[in-house]
């Protein structure tokens, strides 16, 4: 029923109207394919409502907790907080390093934070021990963290940049 009626309202616009509506689409499908991959592994994943500004903020005090608020500000840290590992201000693994570190990790409950700027997102995932590096591939901006704050591994929309694995010693 609401296959017929998205098709009839498709068959009412003009072509560049449809090339909008492409994008939403293949963006839906793109969040779908990767959340059905990961329920697929056996990973639980709840929405962190209460909580989740103070997670972030753990996040800001324990991985960056001998940078300045002068050299953050120099190098856009609000923008991205994974700039800390762009600019090699912190000291990370990177690219296959980082992902081979990340797939060695415990992961039996881990936060993921999205850097929406305006309005940042964490999630609880359970019994995520199946999951490994090339799981986050298709999203951008997303920092995974174990729930000790020991290590976060950072996947950027920047193919240039990342990913990025940092453990505190």
């Amino acid at each position: 029923m609401i296959r017929d009626e998205i098709q009839l309202m498709l068959d009412s616009l003009p072509e560049i109207e449809l090339q909008k509506i492409y994008w939403s689409i293949k963006f839906i499908q793109k969040e779908y394919l990767y959340k059905q991959k990961l329920l697929e592994k056996g990973v639980i994943i709840s929405d962190i409502f209460d909580g989740a500004t103070e997670i972030i903020n753990r996040w800001d005090k324990t991985f960056t907790l001998n940078i300045s608020d002068d050299i953050k500000e120099s190098i856009y840290y609000n923008q991205y907080k994974w700039h800390i590992f762009s600019y090699e201000i912190q000291d990370c693994l990177k690219k296959h390093e980082a992902r081979n570190a990340f797939n060695t990790e415990n992961k039996d409950e881990l936060y993921v934070m999205d850097q929406n700027q305006n309005s940042p997102n964490v999630l609880l995932y359970s019994n995520a021990n199946a999951l490994v590096a090339e799981d986050f591939e298709s999203q951008q901006d997303i920092y995974v963290f174990d729930k000790n704050f020991t290590w976060t591994y950072v996947n950027t929309h920047e193919d240039m940049c990342g990913p990025y694995f940092y453990k505190v010693k």
